[in-house]
């Protein structure tokens, strides 16, 4: 099962469909109404391509057989209610998060017996019902897995297997956490990507500051994260992401969540940091105001790249 057929969840649920594999999706309001009447479109840079997924609306909705397992791939902030949820119908289940930070992880496993850690590199994209953007061909994207809190064990091992017969680049990591933790110094600049647009010439400045500080936390932590060459070799010659239907890829999964008019999963990435920042000692200006600010730009419904980089940088001054 696939809870949060979005963008990423989405793209995963139709290539696991593809290939044969015994999936369904959880959905919502007119998304799920698309798929059920119209089927799951996923487009990419080599076509479109339809695909007949059985969708509900809820876990409750499902029924549950011993060794399923719960891809888990809404955004972090509605974890928690959807796990509450799923511990009631299928206490049982093994969890796997296909999510950005680390919060997850932990929601799943204090309600769960069995979660696996899903690293994920995807660039994909969900705006109008029924529709999915995968914007890297041929392989969409990389998607490790892992035993939480580390190891492996013959559930990552099949899920890997699957993923990988559905085209993506995965394989049983018993570090995957630390890849997580190198995820989430990316995706510290989701929120900037959000507020000021990806077009905006102080964004990298931004971004890298976030990024230190992110560094400095985690160091701070003994948290081992997996950065730099390791992930670029991670990702050079597997990640090729190329215009689909003439148009490149707008933004980020923050980004696109302004842009649904939703909100944003900052808490969970940016205010990972600010929280480890205030246990030991570091200090977080740059992630506490990205956080500050794309909650918001959220709560009064701004559309993304509404705001400058460099007003941005001048609240730091």
């Amino acid at each position: 099962m696939v809870v949060g057929a979005g963008a990423v969840g989405g793209t995963i649920g139709a290539r696991l469909h593809a290939a044969g594999r015994d999936v369904v999706l959880v959905a919502r309001g007119a998304h799920l109404a698309a798929i059920r009447e119209r089927g799951l479109r996923l487009d990419s840079p080599d076509g479109r391509s339809v695909h007949r997924v059985p969708a509900v609306g809820s876990v409750r909705e499902i029924g549950f057989r011993p060794g399923d397992v719960v891809l888990l791939a809404v955004k972090s902030q509605d974890t928690v209610p959807v796990l509450d949820e799923l511990a009631v119908v299928a206490p049982e289940v093994t969890v796997a998060c296909a999510q950005n930070g680390v919060a997850n992880e932990r929601s799943a496993a204090a309600r769960f017996d069995r979660v696996q850690a899903v690293l994920v590199i995807l660039p994909a994209e969900h705006y109008e019902p029924g529709v999915v953007i995968a914007s890297s061909a041929p392989v969409p994207g990389v998607l490790d897995v892992g035993r939480y809190p580390s190891g492996t064990d013959p559930t990552s091992e099949a899920i890997a297997a699957d993923l990988a017969a559905a085209g993506f680049a995965a394989r049983a990591d018993p570090a995957v956490l630390d890849g997580k933790y190198g995820k989430l110094l990316t995706n510290l600049g989701n929120a900037a990507d959000a507020i000021c647009g990806p077009g905006d010439p102080d964004l990298g400045r931004i971004v890298r500051l976030a990024g230190a500080e992110g560094a400095a936390c985690l160091a701070a932590a003994g948290i081992a994260a997996r950065t730099g060459d390791d992930d670029r070799v991670r990702r050079e010659g597997t990640i090729t992401e190329r215009p689909v239907g003439g148009r490149a890829r707008r933004g980020s999964s923050s980004w696109q969540s302004l842009y649904r008019g939703g909100p944003v999963e900052a808490r969970f990435l940016n205010g990972e940091i600010v929280a480890l920042g205030a246990a030991h000692g570091i200090p977080t200006p740059v992630n506490a105001e990205l956080l500050r600010v794309a909650e918001e730009m959220a709560a009064a419904g701004e559309p993304p790249g509404s705001r400058s980089g460099a007003d941005l940088l001048a609240a730091l001054r």
